[in-house]
């Protein structure tokens, strides 16, 4: 159980310390299933993200389904996601019910203003951080996608899928080719065959 408890508070405390979304959680994500845990290993992590968000729901419970099966299988899935969740869930319920009560609070106010400039800072960091050691055309692959997305108005969901197209098509073309198989009979290559002399009638 003990391994069952470690990732349900790992991401508990995830779930509970993130503000601002899926984005602003990859910094704790990262320093937790990386840097402290040792669950993931960094080179991977990046695939684990692409996946997370490639997957239908919010990046965080999907990071977590995959860390936790990973870990534990089914279990460890399970007990992540209750990690996950939980904190999300109870906070959520008490503003719903408090809402009415503390939404126009200058304290409450305040505090939310002052989180926004750190929301985008979480966001900012792992996008910088993740991004080194890409080959330099990724790069250009970031800048015109993001320009197709923002001034041409194309769906994120066709550029996801034709760039899914384009890696399985980059992948099958650097598989190594099979070697065309020799020309054998009885067990003997023609190539390995004597030479039949003059006088062997």
């Amino acid at each position: 159980m003990q391994p069952l408890f470690t990732l349900f508070w790992s991401f508990f405390k995830i779930g509970l310390f993130t503000f601002g979304g899926g984005y602003a959680m990859i910094p704790l994500i990262r320093r937790e299933v990386i840097d402290r845990r040792n669950w993931i290993a960094e080179r991977d992590f990046l695939d684990l993200l692409t996946l997370a968000q490639s997957a239908p729901g919010p990046i965080s419970l999907n990071t977590s389904v995959f860390v936790g099966y990973k870990m534990r299988g089914y279990a460890g899935a399970a007990a992540s996601i209750l990690g996950v969740v939980v904190p999300s869930f109870v906070i959520i319920l008490l503003i719903a019910l408090l809402f009415a009560d503390i939404r126009y609070n200058p304290v409450v106010d305040a505090a939310f203003k002052g989180m926004r400039p750190a929301v985008v800072a979480l966001i900012i960091v792992p996008v910088i951080s993740l991004a080194r050691g890409m080959h330099p055309a990724l790069y250009a692959v970031i800048a015109l996608t993001a320009a197709a997305v923002r001034y041409l108005g194309w769906s994120p969901v066709w550029i996801l899928i034709g760039a899914a197209a384009a890696g399985m098509l980059h992948a099958l073309y650097r598989l190594p080719k099979k070697e065309a198989p020799t020309n054998k009979k009885c067990g003997t290559d023609e190539t390995e065959r004597p030479s039949r002399k003059e006088g062997d009638r």
